[in-house]
Parts: structure tokens; sequence; C-alpha cells
């Protein structure tokens, strides 16, 4: 499984608009093979601060995701409207009991 982890923080003017795309990127993405989750929250210690978790099955579902034109949309929008670009994160990881 796949783990993604990112963050974007909006200015002040642009945080309703932000947060209405980035639920409709959820929504999306949530619809797209190999995607087993996709959350996006407000920060609750910095409320202009979204803070995006994925889940996806392998690297192939991740990388068919990053091509799809509304993802890439989406990202390039987030970064003319940001105060802060923030950072994305991968990881490789797999579930464990204890």
């Amino acid at each position: 499984m796949i783990l993604v982890t990112g963050t974007v923080t909006a200015k002040p003017d642009t945080i309703a608009q932000m947060t209405r795309e980035a639920l409709a990127h959820v929504h999306r993405s949530r619809r797209e093979p190999g995607c087993i989750s996709h959350e996006v929250a407000i920060d609750p210690e910095n409320p202009l601060r979204l803070v995006f978790l994925e889940r996806w099955e392998d690297v192939a579902a991740l990388k068919a995701h990053f091509r799809v034109p509304a993802s890439r949309a989406f990202w390039q929008l987030l970064q003319d409207l940001a105060a802060d670009a923030g950072a994305m994160h991968l990881y490789d990881a797999s579930r464990i009991t204890l």
C-alpha cells in the first residue's frame, strides 16, 4: 500500500475556495481505481492549513492518479492560491497488528 501525506497553507482570502476545491478533488479521487481512501482536513492548530491523507493499492494506481488531468489542474490551482505550497510525502506501507 502507498501512503501519501500532504499539507498546503491557504491565504485568509483563499481558504474557502481551497477547501471547496480540495473536497471536490477528494470525492473525485475516491472513485479512481486503486484508491483505498482519500481525505482532507483542516488543521485545528492552524485553520488555514489543509492536511491530506491518501492510501493507494500500489504505485501504479498512484501514478495513474497523478496523470488524471483534473488532479494536475487541482495541484496547480492549490499552488496559485496557497500562501505556502507545503509538501507531499509518499511512503510504501503495510498494515501491522499488535
